[in-house]
């Protein structure tokens, strides 16, 4: 039961912090979903920064661990997000900015997730 806790107040923050940016006035050019973009990006590189520590250094414990990467990272990054708002652009007749963002969010998260490691070697 704590372990649920845990995930759930992480999860509280990452959601708040997602929220917050999505406050934030942006002119999103070309009707490309900025702000879920950098969230997704950002999330990504965090997550691989925790990964990394969690297995190089034993630093953090494996609470702290459910803490940060199922909790805040998962409640602040979005894939249902980045979803509908792909589906949006398709519906919308932007297919190629669709296709634009689908295929720079997955390359630049995985790139975000590996750079984030390599910080930490």
């Amino acid at each position: 039961m704590l372990n649920c806790m845990v995930v759930g107040a992480g999860g509280f923050i990452g959601a708040v912090c997602r929220y917050l940016i999505g406050l934030i006035p942006v002119k999103e050019p070309f009707a490309f979903p900025v702000k879920t973009f950098v969230i997704n990006i950002v999330g990504s590189f965090v997550i691989g920064i925790i990964a990394a520590l969690s297995v190089k250094s034993g630093v953090l414990s494996p609470r702290a661990v459910l803490f940060l990467k199922t909790g805040l990272c998962g409640g602040f990054t979005t894939f249902s997000t980045f979803a509908l708002e792909t589906g949006t652009l398709i519906r919308g007749g932007n297919t190629g900015i669709a296709f634009l963002y689908v295929v720079l969010s997955v390359i630049v998260a995985v790139a975000a997730v590996f750079g984030s490691e390599a910080v930490l070697r």
